[in-house]
């Protein structure tokens, strides 16, 4: 804990730098800014960082109705600055949030770039969905100062954050990481070996893979799966994980429960060993039984809903943790 206090009081003597302004770029710099500290935003697309600005001060309005945050919102987005450079950016930042495009090759330009023009002990965290750091980031003199920090979005309300280091990441730079993100209030899981996806979208592609197969099988429709999600697994899921759920589902525990069932959710594994894609007609079936429950044109609309919901649940949770 002293630790965490301790780095993030370095933090406030420097500013943040937030590369990228999309959804995920935007969260960030709430989830900075939402903590005492000084943000740099850069798009190199400068109508980008215009709209996140929108958004930001939106969404500071709707986590401040949910009592989420104890300062006017005014105040916490005007520690946002959005800059027409990445070396304004970068200008004597201790830490950079990089939130660019889910590609290789653009993310390793970007590192180039740091490599560059980057403070000298300035730490830099990715929010690549999956592509392991290693990919990207090794073989420069700042590569022990790159990491994965891979957020869910959005990270201002979902806080479990993945800290993956690539092959030549200092531990001194993990250890920063870890202090920082818990000093945001984030949840850090360590990932101990760089696989892709990591562990949240590996996860989150087994129970994908068996819906998207579900449905192309026949066995029950797009709405359905949403339920059985929505309506079983994510009630329990949601204040406890996996291991725990099957734990305390059998009268003497995992052990009980793996002798029990075990032998069926290994069937059910073996079913799944072929290559089955999401083709296109079953992309075109899947998009258009979930159009006739949410039009395109309503999608925008859904992900405020989606947020005042989550922003409900940070609230009790909070509420109860005081």
């Amino acid at each position: 804990m002293t630790k965490n206090v301790e780095v993030l009081a370095l933090c406030k003597h420097r500013p943040i730098a937030v590369i990228g302004a999309g959804l995920v770029g935007a969260g960030w710099a709430v989830v900075f800014a939402r903590a005492g500290l000084t943000v740099k935003m850069y798009d190199t697309n400068i109508e980008t960082t215009h709209t996140a600005m929108r958004l930001i001060k939106e969404q500071l309005s709707s986590l401040s109705d949910h009592g989420l945050i104890d300062e006017d919102p005014g105040t916490v987005a005007a520690r946002i600055t959005p800059v027409p450079t990445l070396n304004e950016a970068i200008a004597g930042a201790i830490y950079a949030q990089e939130s660019v495009l889910e590609r290789v090759e653009v993310k390793r330009g970007l590192i180039r770039d740091l490599d560059a023009c980057a403070p000298q002990d300035m730490v830099v965290g990715s929010s690549t969905s999956g592509i392991p750091a290693s990919e990207f980031s090794l073989g420069l003199p700042i590569s022990p100062r790159v990491l994965t920090v891979h957020p869910v979005n959005p990270p201002y309300l979902i806080p479990v954050v993945e800290l993956v280091p690539s092959t030549q990441t200092s531990i001194e730079s993990i250890e920063f990481a870890t202090s920082l993100m818990n000093a945001l209030g984030q949840t850090v899981v360590h990932v101990r070996k760089e696989v892709e996806g990591f562990v949240l979208n590996r996860l989150q592609a087994v129970l994908l893979r068996e819906a998207w197969a579900l449905v192309q099988e026949g066995v029950v429709s797009c709405e359905d799966v949403d339920k059985t999600v929505r309506d079983g697994l994510g009630w329990r899921w949601s204040f406890m994980g996996p291991f725990e759920t099957i734990d305390l589902n059998a009268p003497q525990g995992v052990a009980d429960y793996a002798e029990r069932l075990g032998p069926l959710y290994q069937r059910i594994a073996q079913s799944r060993q072929h290559d089955s894609p999401w083709d296109a007609g079953l992309i075109e079936n899947v998009a258009s039984q979930l159009r006739q429950h949410l039009p395109l044109s309503e999608l925008e609309e859904r992900r405020a809903w989606r947020d005042q919901r989550l922003m409900e649940i940070a609230s009790a949770r909070r509420t109860k943790q005081q």
